[in-house]
Formats: structure tokens, C-alpha cells, sequence
């Protein structure tokens, strides 16, 4: 059984940092790809970053070119995103997953198996 479990989020003004965590358990972490998405309110699930099992990474340009940044300890069995420069417009509930696929697909949340319960994000202006 494979759990996910987030830690990290919470209030904080604009152009303040944040760094989430997702601690794994259940499967060999090193195996797996992991990746971050995130959920506002009345809005689908968006893709933010990945990490390939080897530490290959993934952003989504458009929304956190620079200013995020995925990384993963395997020894800790855990994947975090560092955060800067928060604006408004990344609220949201952030989520950790797993995927059984080794590198592609990473920005598709169809190709994550597992997820975790999420963490609250609010950036207040």
C-alpha cells in the first residue's frame, strides 16, 4: 500500500517562500517518478513540476518558470518543491504523486498511480 502524505503549506504573503514535502512510503522510492500538481477552486487539476527517478526535471513553464523547484532526497524517501516569489495566483491545494512510469507522460496526471491528500497553499496579496 502506497501513501502520500504532504506537509508544508500554509499562509503566506506575496513573494514569500514556501517548501512542501511529500514523504512516501510503501514502494521503492528511488524507482519512482514523482511530480506536483495543483487544484483552485472551480479550476481542473494542473500540472507543476516532476522528477524522474535518476533527478530529471519537469516544470510548467508558463506558471512557475524560475521560481519553483522540485527535488527529491531518496534516502528520506522524499520529494519537495521549494517555492519563491509566491503570488496570488498560486493558491491552490498541492498535491504529491506517484507514477510507475520511468519518464514520460509526467505532465499528465492520468499518468500518476498514487496521490497524496494535499496540502493548502493560500498567498495572500
Amino acid at each position: 500500500q502506497v501513501q502520500l502524505v504532504e506537509s508544508g503549506g500554509g499562509l503566506v504573503q506575496a513573494g514569500g517562500s514556501l517548501r512542501l514535502a511529500c514523504a512516501a512510503s510503501g514502494r521503492t522510492f528511488s524507482k519512482h517518478a514523482m511530480g506536483w500538481f495543483r487544484q483552485a477552486p472551480g479550476k481542473e487539476r494542473e500540472f507543476v513540476a516532476a522528477i524522474t527517478w535518476s533527478g530529471g526535471r519537469i516544470y510548467n513553464v508558463d506558471s512557475v518558470k524560475d521560481r519553483f523547484t522540485i527535488s527529491r532526497d531518496n534516502a528520506k524517501n522524499t520529494v519537495y518543491l521549494q517555492m519563491n516569489s509566491l503570488k496570488p495566483e498560486d493558491t491552490a491545494v498541492y498535491y504529491c504523486a506517484l507514477t510507475n512510469q520511468p519518464d514520460y507522460g509526467l505532465d499528465d496526471l492520468n499518468t500518476y498511480d498514487y496521490w497524496g491528500q494535499g496540502t493548502q497553499v493560500t498567498v495572500s496579496s
